[in-house]
Formats: structure tokens, C-alpha cells, sequence
């Protein structure tokens, strides 16, 4: 029928696609075991299906429309590879951005983002048959995951200014004047969105903290947390 048709056979085997899928099996688990060893909200199971869901993407926008390629001059079918693919890339967006958390002074999450969004286009490279490009990304993206944590943690502590989300709960009734003085009064300390606000009838005093580098937010905050009024200081 498809013969009469000018139709053609699919280019890939079964065989072909279920190697194609395991791969993005494979190398998607593979970035998320990482991240879910990092305790990352986006662990090894969402990595995998993101994998496998841009794989199949991938298959389908490739092949998925074998059956209709035909000389143009021949068809009124017009298929282009690269739409779905595209939009693949569009819709991670959605999902990364689900991701991200901002947390006080810092935001969280940019790296699963970012995680999630090679994922899906090592899915996609998987999918069209790109396997080594598939590989070499991978790697790639597990050696700057793992291996840029030590020289990370160097930066910040030595070169980067240190920022904090300091939460300090006080009795009811006191008063909170002095203690948002004496975070005004740390040499070097810049005091960002400040508020104060209820807990369970207690005074609470949010306050986002920036310092230079090698500042240690806890030994300023020593005085503060040892006030009889003061009942705990948590900093993030």
C-alpha cells in the first residue's frame, strides 16, 4: 500500500529506536544520580523522564514522519525535522523555572535549571542518533557538576562577598528597635530587606545580610542570639 502510495518504510529498527531510548536512559540517569546526590529538588527520576521524553521527541520529529517524505514537487506534505525538536527546547523552560527558589538573599536551584535543560537536549541528541555528541556532553556536564565544587567553595569563601538570611524570633512585647540597630552598627555588613513580622505571638526579624569575603555572619550575630529577650537566630 505504501508503495502505491510513494510512501516509504521508516529509516530506523526497532532495535535502532530501543538503543536510542536506553541511551537517553542511560546518560539522563546519570546526571540525575548527581543531582540527587546533591539533595537537589530535581533528582534521578525527573533527569531520566526529561531524557526519555526529549528522546521521543526527537525519534518522532526525525522519523516519526517517514511514511510522508516525498519529493516536494510531488506532495502537498510538508514536514519539517525541527519543529518538534524545537519546541523542546522551548517547553524545558516551563520545567526549569519550576526549579528555582528564592530563598531571602539567594536564589537556589539555577543549576538543576540548567541541569534539566542539557538533559533534555542530550535526550534530543540521543533520539536524532548523536550518540557520541550525547556522551561527550554528558561528561562534560558531570565533570563541571562534580569537579567545580572545591574550586567553588574556594571563590566564596576567599573572593566573593558573603551573603546570609538571618531570622531571629523574639519574646513577645520586646522591642525590636535594638536589636535591627545593632545589625546597622556591623563594620562591612550591608542590612537588605529587613522586616519584622508575628510567629506563634513571638517578634520575628527577617534581615538579609552582605559582607566582605571571610566574614563570619554567626561569631557578629553572637551577642544578639546570647539577649534574654532573644529566643533563637537562624541563619541561611
Amino acid at each position: 500500500m505504501s508503495e502505491l502510495l510513494g510512501l516509504v518504510e521508516p529509516a530506523v529498527s526497532d532495535l535502532e529506536v530501543a538503543l536510542r531510548v536506553g541511551a537517553a536512559l542511560g546518560l539522563g540517569g546519570l546526571i540525575g544520580l548527581e543531582r540527587e546526590m546533591a539533595h537537589q529538588p530535581a533528582g534521578l527520576r525527573t533527569h531520566i523522564a526529561v531524557a526519555l521524553g526529549a528522546s521521543l521527541f526527537g525519534l518522532i520529529s526525525t522519523h516519526g514522519f517517514d511514511a510522508y517524505v516525498q519529493a516536494r514537487a510531488d506532495s502537498n506534505y510538508q514536514v519539517d525535522v525541527t519543529r518538534v525538536a524545537s519546541q523542546v527546547v522551548v517547553g524545558i523552560g516551563f520545567l526549569g523555572g519550576g526549579t528555582i527558589i528564592k530563598h531571602g538573599a539567594s536564589v537556589r536551584g539555577l543549576t538543576t535549571a540548567a541541569s534539566l535543560w542539557v538533559t533534555s537536549a542530550v535526550g534530543l541528541a540521543t533520539g536524532v542518533g548523536s550518540f557520541m555528541p550525547a556522551l561527550i556532553t554528558t561528561a562534560a556536564l558531570l565533570l563541571s557538576l562534580v569537579g567545580l565544587r572545591a574550586p567553588r567553595e574556594f571563590v566564596r569563601r576567599r573572593m566573593s562577598r558573603r551573603k546570609g538570611t538571618v531570622t531571629i524570633e523574639i519574646e513577645r512585647g520586646a522591642d525590636p528597635t535594638e536589636i535591627i540597630r545593632a545589625l546597622y552598627k556591623f563594620e562591612g555588613v550591608e542590612v537588605k530587606d529587613l522586616s519584622v513580622s508575628r510567629r506563634d505571638d513571638n517578634v520575628v526579624i527577617d534581615a538579609d545580610l552582605t559582607g566582605p569575603p571571610g566574614v563570619d555572619l554567626a561569631a557578629l550575630l553572637a551577642d544578639i542570639a546570647n539577649r534574654d529577650d532573644v529566643i533563637e537566630v537562624e541563619i541561611d
